[in-house]
């Protein structure tokens, strides 16, 4: 099989640097008792050894999907298989996406973000990691957690000169406002929505599908583990070595020695 380890060598300067195979088995098991946010969490850990919690969970969130994408391409590759079923006719559809193509880091704002529309003024800063899981936990529903971010992520907003309240603001800021917002937020963090249309062989029609990286990532990794283990149980069975003496050994002696397991 084919280890994480074999790609760092092709890594181009500047991206992320895979971890070894230990600490890529820790980061697996520390996730098998997490929901989706904790496992991104620690995926970008792994992604950025070096910040700490507070500064993950303070970036916008365009950012920790490139950093995962960058570290799903320093691990796995460039070649993602993506499979999707067409919304009108059910058709299964499956392609190879160039993952090089997608995510990449864009300079966000400094400051707040100004919208103006009518009579409508709203300052509002992009969502951040912290903000899309507070929504999460908090949300019942798509609908309300989209509430939730609006009135977490406006700095100010004011209608005909008065200020109204962000706890107000989903229940009286027009659509066309709203819709000005997400185009803005779109614009300033690109990466924080990755969104396909796809066409379907059969009936033509497309499917907008969002590629959510995080979950990928972990699909990945998750089967990435449970073979690494397999490996580990048949060399320590043949040979009694223990495990880390096995994760030390290079992708190509590890692959050599299960040859000649199966061969024996």
């Amino acid at each position: 099989m084919t280890l994480p380890g074999e790609r760092a060598e092709r890594a181009e300067r500047g991206t992320v640097a895979p971890a070894g195979p230990a600490e890529l088995l820790a980061t697996w098991e520390a996730g098998l008792v997490q929901h989706d946010a904790g496992r991104s969490l620690l995926l970008h850990r792994a992604a950025r050894p070096d910040a700490g919690t507070d500064e993950l969970l303070s970036v916008p969130v365009g950012e920790r999907e490139a950093d995962l994408l960058a570290l799903r391409r320093a691990l796995f590759g460039e070649r993602m298989q993506v499979r999707v079923e067409c919304e009108s006719c059910g058709e299964a559809m499956e392609f190879d996406l160039d993952a090089t193509l997608l995510g990449g880091r864009t300079r966000t704002p400094d400051g707040p973000l100004r919208v103006t529309e009518g009579e409508w003024v709203v300052d509002f800063r992009l969502p951040t990691v912290a903000d899309l899981a507070a929504a999460g936990s908090e949300a019942s529903g798509p609908d309300e957690a989209r509430r939730l971010l609006l009135a977490r992520c406006t700095v100010s907003a004011v209608r005909d000169g008065r200020t109204v309240p962000a706890d107000r603001l989903a229940e009286s800021l027009p659509e066309p406002v709203q819709r000005r917002l997400a185009e803005a937020a779109g614009q300033a963090d690109p990466a924080a929505d990755v969104t396909l249309n796809v066409a379907c062989p059969e009936c033509g029609e497309a499917t907008p599908a969002e590629l959510d990286i995080s979950s990928y990532l972990w699909t990945e990794l998750d089967n990435w583990a449970r073979d690494v283990l397999l490996d580990v149980h048949l060399l320590a069975t043949a040979y009694g070595w223990s495990e880390p003496e096995i994760l030390a050994l290079s992708p190509l002696r590890r692959r050599y020695y299960l040859e000649l397991c199966a061969d024996a």
